[in-house]
């Protein structure tokens, strides 16, 4: 492989911070409320229980989720079940998690950097940056920052299409367009309230998903939001990268 066949990628730092992680049990009924129109249940609240400060080491991440044309050089080298193609400048959707980590270990081959998958933890931290805001722009939603269901577009659009939903940091697409894979098995936090489930049974994949695709509520563009992929195949579902600094 040439160097210019490897996929470019637009990193963007995450310096050291304190991170605001999850969610105060006490604003729990007060978002169940606020949800009440898509009847949600307590429990998935719950699962973001307790709100901890943490602090996170620097790291940077992709501006936007891979791309299509990004994992077209990876799917070319190698025999796999891989999704269909799509639109170059959308992102890649239907990997699942070890195609995912497969390609991060590939790229790291190619470039000689540390390519990964994200933490939850640093996932959360790129989304939300150094406060306890609920979505990546801040705290109202609003359906004109990011490709999700109540924007009715049927489907993935070109990575960066809503620079107005951006995070603290400038990272793209952390809420909707696809539903994001990170490293991070799922478990309950530490001091859990009782009653979380210690595993998501129903779950395709073990590996916690984050930010929501087109097809998703406002619900799962939360930055505290927490779940697993919900199909056998997780067919709305990406990744983006991050390299330790």
């Amino acid at each position: 492989m040439t160097a210019s066949s490897v996929p470019p990628v637009a990193w963007v730092t995450v310096p050291e911070g304190v991170l605001v992680r999850g969610t105060d049990e006490r604003d729990v009924p007060a978002l169940v409320r606020r949800h009440a129109d898509l009847d949600l249940p307590q429990d998935w609240f719950l699962k973001e229980c307790p709100q901890k400060e943490i602090l996170v080491p620097g790291f940077a991440m992709s501006r936007t989720p891979v791309t299509w044309a990004q994992w077209a050089v990876f799917a070319d080298e190698h025999t796999l079940e891989a999704p269909p193609s799509g639109p170059d400048d959308h992102p890649v959707a239907g990997v699942t998690w070890q195609q995912a980590t497969d390609f991060c270990a590939w790229l790291a081959e190619r470039t000689g950097l540390p390519v990964r998958l994200p933490t939850e933890t640093e996932w959360e931290r790129a989304a939300r940056g150094g406060d306890d805001r609920e979505y990546p722009w801040g705290n109202g939603f609003d359906a004109a920052r990011a490709n999700l269901l109540p924007l009715g577009l049927n489907g993935t659009s070109p990575v960066a299409s809503f620079p107005s939903g951006a995070s603290p940091f400038g990272l793209l697409d952390m809420a909707g367009n696809v539903d994001e894979w990170t490293a991070t098995p799922y478990e309950p936090y530490s001091g859990a309230p009782g009653g979380v489930a210690p595993e998501e049974t129903w779950a395709s994949d073990r590996h916690v998903t984050r930010g929501g695709s087109w097809r998703h509520n406002r619900d799962l563009a939360r930055c505290a939001r927490r779940h697993g992929a919900y199909d056998p195949i997780p067919h709305d579902t990406g990744f983006r990268l991050v390299i330790s600094t």
